[in-house]
């Protein structure tokens, strides 16, 4: 992940983890939760929500882990990253405490390492800070005699050197102020799925001081929690449809108090200038906090305007906002303009995930620099009077969900 990446797009998650397939099986749980995520193999820009890197430090010495750790850090939070999830062995083989000490000192100041490598579907729990293997402590297990990365100790806080906190899981709020006070290396204590929801809870109201540090099994709950916290991303609508059923659905926009209608003059439209200038304005004063954007084509096509040109001109400034603006995705109502937008968009393909309405269909873009975007395309003649809005908010909800 470089420090300027796709489109001004930034990453809200990355997971950064010392051992390709702990990065693929953690990775895994974000997708399912709806997020789109990419697993990179090498360090490249990305569209995806989260990135899932690895420094391959699991057998390295302490301090040549750490310094690939921290350099890995650097990178990921030059990138706007939002949330940094360290991924670590599920029986906490390695320099773990080397990796974390060098998270810690690129992430940000007063930063909180949350440890957990619980994994109860796998049969790893931590109770009273201790790590057991299928009810085992770890160091008693094969884990203990393992050539490369042996685990001689289960007790997490002698291990790692760090404290330990019993949560209550009654208040999100005041677990992470416990948390925080105990740290920055704290362990917790998870024996069951619910008690992994619980202290993703408390990660989350830590916001982006908070770095987890654990498996697959908390990165289940995570994935959830920051999922509940992010705010979603406005939708945009481009409608280059004339068909009555479209323009009922306007209606429905033009009357929806969280939709905001743009909407330029035939005039507008017959002159490259008067079009510049006003796809200009449009961008200048687009506003992320409403969640949708309708860029709606006149009704009016004269002065020679014919439906491939609209389209076209639509498509650039649509995707112009993308560029200029975090976007959750696209709700295209005309197959010129939806031709034209993933052409310019760069994909190419729709990854289909689903539907809105039978007949409409919804998925993500695939391939290009908005690959994982959400799109639905809608014929003009389809759906009902609340299609569009119902697009726009699948879109913005839908964070690359599969079905």
């Amino acid at each position: 992940m470089s420090s300027t990446d796709t489109a001004g797009h930034r990453p809200a998650v990355a997971v950064l983890a010392d051992d390709l397939t702990g990065a693929g099986d953690t990775a895994v749980q974000f997708l399912r939760a709806g997020w789109s995520t990419e697993l990179q193999l090498e360090e490249a820009d990305s569209a995806a929500q989260v990135v899932a890197v690895t420094t391959d430090t699991r057998p390295l010495p302490a301090a040549e882990a750490a310094r690939a750790v921290g350099a890995a850090t650097r990178r990921l939070r030059a990138a706007g990253v939002g949330h940094l999830y360290k991924k670590v062995d599920s029986t906490l083989r390695g320099p773990i405490r080397a990796e974390i000490d060098a998270v810690l000192a690129e992430w940000a100041p007063g930063a909180v390492a949350v440890v957990c490598p619980a994994f109860p579907a796998a049969g790893r729990t931590v109770r009273d800070g201790v790590l057991y293997v299928e009810g085992v402590p770890v160091h008693e297990t094969a884990v203990g005699r393992d050539p490369v990365t042996p685990v001689t100790e289960s007790r997490i806080p002698v291990l790692l050197d760090a404290a330990h906190v019993r949560l209550d899981g009654a208040d999100p709020a005041r677990d992470a102020e416990a948390l925080s006070a105990a740290g920055p290396v704290v362990v917790a204590d998870a024996a069951t799925d619910a008690d992994l929801e619980r202290l993703a809870a408390a990660v989350a109201a830590l916001g982006d001081r908070a770095v987890p540090v654990g498996s697959a099994g908390l990165a289940v709950a995570l994935a959830r929690a920051w999922a509940a916290t992010a705010a979603a991303a406005p939708a945009l609508v481009v409608v280059t449809s004339l068909h009555r059923s479209a323009r009922g659905q306007v209606e429905t926009l033009l009357a929806d108090p969280d939709t905001a209608v743009e909407q330029p003059s035939a005039a507008d439209l017959a002159d490259d200038g008067a079009w510049r200038a006003w796809s200009e304005a449009f961008l200048d004063r687009f506003d992320p906090a409403v969640p949708h954007t309708a860029l709606i084509a006149p009704d009016d096509r004269g002065a020679g305007l014919d439906p491939a040109t609209v389209a076209s001109m639509f498509a650039a400034t649509s995707a112009e906002a993308a560029a200029r603006h975090t976007l959750s995705g696209f709700v295209v109502t005309g197959g010129d303009g939806a031709r034209a937008l993933t052409r310019l968009l760069g994909a190419r393909a729709v990854a289909l995930t689903g539907e809105v309405a039978p007949g409409i269909p919804l998925g993500t873009l695939s391939g290009g620099p908005w690959e994982g975007l959400a799109i639905v395309t809608k014929a003009g003649g389809f759906g009902t009077p609340t299609a569009l809005l119902d697009a726009a908010e699948a879109v913005r909800t839908m964070k690359g969900r599969t079905v």
